[in-house]
């Protein structure tokens, strides 16, 4: 079923007079996240369409977790088809450094990419057993050595240029994604917050507003990643990343890829 689009551009009005008396010009927030996929609401989403806050998650948390689930060894192949270079069937693009590498240097070695929990497995050490450690919502290729660099680390703005990181960065305790891939993250750890709440035997995840989380079930810093949701909306790859994984693998959907205003109504 096609998916209904609706784009927020960010612009900014600028004339030439402006510039030439060098006026100061007010920073442009980024608009309200909207709706990009409304394709699902009367089917998929009717039990959560029109509630906010707790109700809501609770509502998305049921959906979602209906899924099929696949093992470790599985992710591999199946990241080689939802995370496919749209411009070259050979080779997938890399979380964090955008970086477009063939498919068949999946590995450990430096040159390689490997598969990056966003989620970091340690963040209430779900470890890569089948569930929150193989779900493909938050599972990534990524460079083998920024994966490193980003370790366990939170997410939060600041901190040195990662080399080969496609201009993120990354301090003592946290990391930050490139400008392309921030509303990507966030909608990725938020949708793990609501589908592991600790009723199925894993750990409840939950996003908080701090940082050095260690091995707490705990992710920050949410007000950061609310501010990437909006900032940077979904993408059509990240859009047609969530299809695959609906249709194909696990049969379930990221509900803020398809309504990133959520993570306002509930957050």
């Amino acid at each position: 079923m096609p998916a209904t689009h609706i784009r927020r551009w960010k612009t900014l009005a600028l004339t030439t007079s402006a510039v030439l008396v060098g006026l100061t010009l007010p920073t442009v927030a980024a608009s309200p996240a909207s709706a990009t996929n409304t394709s699902y609401d009367s089917t998929y989403y009717k039990n959560a369409v029109g509630k906010s806050g707790a109700s809501l998650k609770s509502s998305l948390h049921t959906i979602i977790s209906s899924q099929s689930k696949i093992s470790y060894s599985a992710v591999w192949n199946a990241l080689k088809v939802t995370d496919q270079d749209p411009n070259n069937s050979n080779n997938v693009i890399l979380l964090y450094s955008g970086v477009s590498r063939s498919k068949s240097l999946n590995g450990g070695d430096v040159g390689d990419w490997n598969r990056e929990h966003t989620w970091a497995k340690s963040h209430g050490g779900f470890g890569e057993v089948t569930g929150p450690g193989t779900d493909l919502h938050h599972l990534r290729p990524a460079d083998v050595q920024v994966n490193s660099i980003r370790g366990n680390l939170d997410f939060d703005n600041g901190g040195s240029a990662v080399t080969g990181g496609g201009g993120s960065r990354v301090d003592s305790d946290s990391f930050e994604p490139r400008d392309a891939d921030k509303g990507d993250v966030a909608r990725m750890i938020l949708y793990m917050a609501v589908r592991y709440d600790g009723g199925d035997g894993f750990a409840d995840l939950e996003p908080d507003d701090v940082v050095g989380n260690g091995s707490t079930p705990y992710m920050g810093r949410l007000s950061v990643l609310k501010q990437w949701n909006d900032q940077d909306p979904p993408s059509a790859f990240e859009e047609h990343r969530n299809q695959v994984i609906y249709d194909s693998y696990q049969h379930n959907r990221n509900p803020f890829i398809d309504h990133p205003e959520w993570v306002d109504a509930i957050w």
